[in-house]
């Protein structure tokens, strides 16, 4: 049945109200609407009529016709209470929020864009019949032989083609090593504060979770002996950790690897931004430093190029190949032959390199930048520690524990930090902010995004 001008004209309104339209936004010419709809024109004019008569659309002549710009609609007010096992307010779809000083999110304004364009155009061209067809599960075979060679050069492995499998990214690669190796018996062990994402994934996916705490030289090795000693998997960062930021011990490292090797255990290095090291040279992975093969390590192309490429690898262990291959035939269907080419190229002809190279310099500028604005703006309200790299930081609340609503406030002055106990899992929390700076351009800048909520900052703290 053909929509009414009335049916148009209440679409429009509602997707306005609800905000998928947002002010600016275009809306289609009366033409193209009323043949995409198979209306006559008049019905989509009315509709148009009326939403222009009530401030909804604005005609522009030749600009087409639009939301109107000006257009004031009331905040949608958050629910106040949160069903069982989601995520924290706060961190509710953060990652299609709008805003600065979200972690994670590499220096976008630094990016070789041409160059990258330009791969893309001659990887277009260069697309073959035959590479139109399902993509190998395992990843395109040349990708696979660029990041084993990436890997045995910058981190310290020392891994063939054939361990390489393309992935998704993080969730993509969790889900395949747990659904390739683990049962529902099996328990698993988490860092305590860990990945907030990562935490909640397992969740779903892992009856027998368990958590072992952190301290400022890593997982708590110890702790996981005394209680965790039959766990069959243990997921780390051991790099830089997440959120702590802090690196393993080598004598934790070293009791780590013994007791997977000891137990038949598996642990995950999840290598999330282990390229960023800035006082000293790159450290070498935890899986260069396993002779027995039980570290599966994993790592995206997030942080180093772009999130939006949803580009990640996990290094199987030898004795390991035969069953993720098997388990990637039946419960993935491979990555985008295309992306895989012009990562392959951006890898292959020396521009990855070049990109970190400069991105380790830069960082640490705007880290430092960071640090010294917080201090300028807050005094001694926060402190940050000492830590070799990465790509946030910690301002850890010098009194009390109320980084939730400070975390709040900030985000309403569109600064995307995250509370870090909402990182927590067990007792023992610390309070503070998890915060980015990769895409602060000056010290300036800094100033000025912090001084934002300082008026509301120092009242929740005073």
């Amino acid at each position: 049945m053909k929509p009414g001008y009335h049916e148009i004209y209440s679409r429009y309104r509602d997707n306005i109200t609800r905000g998928v339209l947002k002010p600016g936004d275009k809306v289609p010419a009366i033409r193209v609407l009323a043949e995409e709809l198979k209306v006559a024109r008049k019905t989509v004019e009315t509709a148009y009529a009326i939403l222009t008569g009530e401030g909804y659309l604005v005609s522009q002549g030749a600009r087409g016709t639009r939301v109107n710009p000006d257009l004031l609609l009331p905040d949608k007010s958050p629910p106040t209470e949160q069903p069982t096992g989601t995520l924290p307010a706060s961190l509710i779809s953060q990652r299609e929020r709008a805003g600065f000083l979200r972690p994670g999110i590499p220096s976008l304004d630094s990016f070789p864009y041409k160059k990258w364009l330009l791969l893309a155009g001659q990887a277009t061209r260069s697309m073959r019949q035959e590479e139109m067809l399902n993509p190998p599960v395992l990843g395109w075979y040349p990708l696979r032989q660029a990041i084993a060679s990436y890997l045995n050069i910058s981190r310290g492995l020392s891994c063939s083609a054939e361990q390489v499998l393309i992935t998704s990214g993080y969730s993509g690669s969790l889900r395949l090593i747990l659904d390739t190796l683990a049962s529902r018996s099996d328990k698993v062990v988490f860092e305590d504060p860990g990945y907030f994402m990562g935490q909640q994934l397992l969740k779903r996916i892992v009856p027998r979770l368990h958590t072992v705490p952190v301290d400022r030289s890593g997982i708590d090795t110890e702790y996981l002996l005394r209680h965790h000693r039959d766990a069959r998997f243990a997921i780390v960062t051991p790099s830089h950790q997440s959120p702590l930021a802090v690196t393993l011990s080598l004598p934790r490292k070293q009791q780590l690897l013994d007791w997977a090797s000891q137990n038949d255990a598996w642990i995950i290095e999840d290598d999330y931004d282990g390229e960023f090291h800035y006082t000293r040279k790159v450290l070498p992975s935890l899986k260069s430093l396993d002779p027995h093969d039980r570290v599966i390590f994993m790592g995206t192309f997030s942080k180093t190029i772009m999130p939006s490429l949803r580009m990640g690898y996990v290094v199987m262990p030898a004795s390991t190949v035969g069953v993720f291959t098997d388990c990637a035939d039946i419960t993935t269907s491979g990555q985008p032959v295309l992306t895989q080419k012009i990562l392959t190229a951006f890898l292959n002809e020396g521009h990855f390199f070049r990109h970190l190279k400069k991105m380790r310099a830069l960082y640490q500028t705007r880290r430092d930048w960071m640090i010294a604005a917080l201090q300028e703006v807050y005094g001694d309200l926060f402190f940050t520690e000492q830590n070799d790299g990465g790509m946030h930081i910690v301002a850890f609340l010098t009194k009390g524990s109320g980084d939730r609503d400070v975390a709040r406030c900030w985000q309403e002055q569109q600064l995307q930090v995250n509370a870090l106990s909402e990182w927590y899992r067990g007792s023992g929390k610390r309070y503070g902010l998890v915060m980015g700076y990769n895409n602060v351009r000056s010290y300036q800048e800094a100033v000025a995004l912090l001084e934002r909520p300082k008026r509301q900052t120092l009242e929740l703290l005073s």
